[in-house]
């Protein structure tokens, strides 16, 4: 491919939904509606998680309306159709195993770290799956990363060499036992990715666990990130902390030798951080407003991409503005679309006018696709509904884009 990309037009909705078909539009449009109503999704997150619990008979409209919408399937075997179809149209595909942080026992984290690794087998079956997604509290107790982020806070001056070097003397053995079979169990995710050729996603989660989980990231990508890029840390920019995070991060990466790989988010868990700084009395950790978020957001696009042979970055963004941010700066780089080390995403069900124009147009883009049981995936169900309601314009975006793609094909 040559070093120059394609123009760009976000307002393509031709190729935006020409996966989709009239049936499918007409349910995303009734979807996007109803989460216009702030009221009425607030009420709905508080209901279903509660009504499927109980065992209500909700599960198929669930299954046929908000799942079917942001969820591949059910199974890794029902996630084949929807990487099928994405790949007719040159998208890749970021796979999630949709289960949730939550307190278990080591059986629990050792029988998820093991599906894990059956997750990075069947992505390497696939040509357009490059990626799997975990999350950290999967593997371990919460309650004991929520415990390490409290005692690696109060060192959070120092160098993130030295907090790597933490001895973790506020733990019992027990729990430094928890931590050290934490690091064996990624790793050996890692090493089942690396050898399978498929890069692995580490995301982010609340504030108060996060240093803790930024330390695994960390060693992890020490580790694997030496020839190629294997592990990606992701970076919330919502937080107010996080571009300083970001600068010590490539720091750390280039002094000991390995390629960074970042994957920048804007955020998802505002309400929850803003409502429980409130009532613990502490300083909120997010943006005071969205104007210093896509700020940052912007900064740490034209920083990675001012690095681009030391740090692999994936721009996980619904945001126009910031996706053509790093197209265009790509373009006066010279670079490929295709670079290796430029990946672009959004999730399952939502802009679809930035995912199948950038593909389009020659750049490695992907569609994040979670996947599990009805009842596994409420609480990331939930938070697209929350996410469609509360972030400013994004339901209004996707409805005008579905409208006039209405009115192109007459329907």
């Amino acid at each position: 491919m040559s070093n120059s990309a394609l123009p760009i037009n976000f307002n393509n909705t031709e190729k935006a939904f020409a996966y989709k078909t009239d049936f499918d539009l007409k349910r995303a449009r009734f979807l996007f509606s109803a989460m216009q109503f702030a009221p009425l999704v607030k009420l709905g997150t508080k209901i279903t998680p509660w009504a499927i619990k109980s065992g209500l008979p909700i599960k198929g409209i669930i299954k046929n309306t908000l799942f079917r919408q942001f969820v591949g399937g059910e199974s890794l075997e029902e996630t084949v159709g929807v990487a099928d179809m994405l790949e007719k149209f040159n998208v890749q595909v970021i796979l999630d195993y949709g289960v949730e942080g939550g307190e278990g026992d080591e059986n629990k984290y050792e029988a998820e770290g093991n599906y894990f690794i059956k997750v990075i087998q069947f992505a390497a079956t696939r040509k357009n799956i490059p990626f799997i997604s975990i999350k950290i509290t999967g593997l371990i107790s919460t309650s004991l990363l929520e415990k390490l982020d409290t005692t690696l806070s109060a060192n959070s001056t120092d160098s993130l060499s030295n907090r790597f070097k933490s001895k973790f003397e506020q733990l019992s053995p027990e729990e430094q036992a928890q931590w050290e079979q934490l690091i064996d169990r990624t790793s050996r995710l890692c090493k089942a990715a690396s050898y399978a050729g498929i890069g692995i996603m580490i995301d982010a989660e609340e504030s108060w666990i996060q240093d803790a989980i930024d330390i695994v990231a960390t060693q992890m990508m020490a580790q694997f990130n030496l020839g190629k890029v294997v592990v990606y840390n992701t970076i919330q920019l919502y937080r107010s902390d996080r571009l300083s995070y970001l600068s010590d991060a490539l720091e750390e990466a280039e002094k000991s030798g390995y390629i960074a790989g970042l994957k920048l988010v804007r955020g998802a868990y505002m309400e929850k951080e803003r409502a429980r700084a409130e009532k613990l009395g502490y300083p909120s950790p997010i943006q005071p407003n969205k104007a210093s978020t896509d700020r940052d957001y912007d900064k740490a696009v034209r920083i990675c991409m001012s690095k681009i042979e030391r740090v692999s970055i994936i721009i996980a963004s619904h945001n126009e503005k910031s996706n053509l941010l790093a197209a265009n700066e790509s373009g006066s780089k010279e670079l490929s679309p295709s670079h290796s080390h430029l990946h672009f995403s959004q999730l399952y069900g939502m802009s679809d006018n930035l995912t199948f124009n950038l593909a389009d147009a020659g750049y490695n883009v992907s569609k994040y696709l979670p996947f599990g049981p009805v009842h596994e995936v409420i609480p990331y169900l939930m938070r697209r509904a929350e996410e469609n309601s509360s972030v400013s314009g994004q339901t209004g975006r996707e409805l005008e884009l579905i409208k006039r793609e209405f009115a192109r094909r007459k329907i």
